[in-house]
């Protein structure tokens, strides 16, 4: 498992709550290398001192090179931690009635536990949900997000739509397309 080791002192903002650890607060990094180069990995958040701080997502192009996933030491990054993130992010709010083409947001990252994921809600329901996988934890696990999208608001389309800047800085590559049933109408404006 890739270890990620915080200088001392600089885990005071990930236990305030802050979900990005930047490139300039790691004092170490170990791993297999294959692991090191993994873009989505999960890595062990450790102090200086050798302390459990976080399970976080790793992205070792970025700056921000790992976001928090958990302070719980307890807790797996898995699909069923993935799975519950988005249902509790769903359950705040469910895909308006109305026939407006202005998205409404169901999905708002670091927000909803879901660091780098924004998703929209698009037109009727069904609709179109509309993804932004903005960093390389939430795109590892984007079939188990766009499955649980599916499964959660009973919508058949979802879309991915890639900000180029965004994923050319996380060292991702910019795809945007239909990820399951229809790409939404050209009426709909996507960004």
């Amino acid at each position: 498992m890739l270890i990620i080791t915080i200088k001392q002192g600089k885990e005071k903002a990930i236990l305030a709550g802050d979900p990005w650890i930047y490139l300039s607060a790691i004092s170490r990094i170990d791993g297999k290398f294959e692991e090191r180069i993994k873009p989505g990995g999960t890595a062990l958040v450790r102090s200086s001192s050798g302390q459990f701080l976080a399970r976080a997502s790793w992205s070792p192009k970025s700056q921000i090179r790992a976001r928090v996933w958990t302070l719980d030491e307890k807790e797996a990054v898995d699909h069923a931690m993935i799975k519950r993130r988005v249902q509790t992010a769903l359950a705040k709010t469910q895909p308006r009635k109305t026939s407006s083409t202005s998205p409404q947001r169901l999905i708002n990252g670091e927000a909803d536990q879901l660091p780098g994921l924004l998703v929209d809600h698009y037109g009727q329901n069904p609709g179109y949900l509309v993804c932004q996988f903005q960093a390389a934890g939430v795109d590892a696990w984007k079939v188990t997000i766009v499955k649980s999208l599916i499964a959660e608001t009973a919508c058949p389309n979802v879309y991915e739509h890639a900000d180029s800047m965004i994923r050319a800085g996380e060292g991702l590559p910019i795809n945007s397309g239909a990820l399951a049933g229809d790409e939404p109408p050209l009426e709909y404006e996507i960004g």
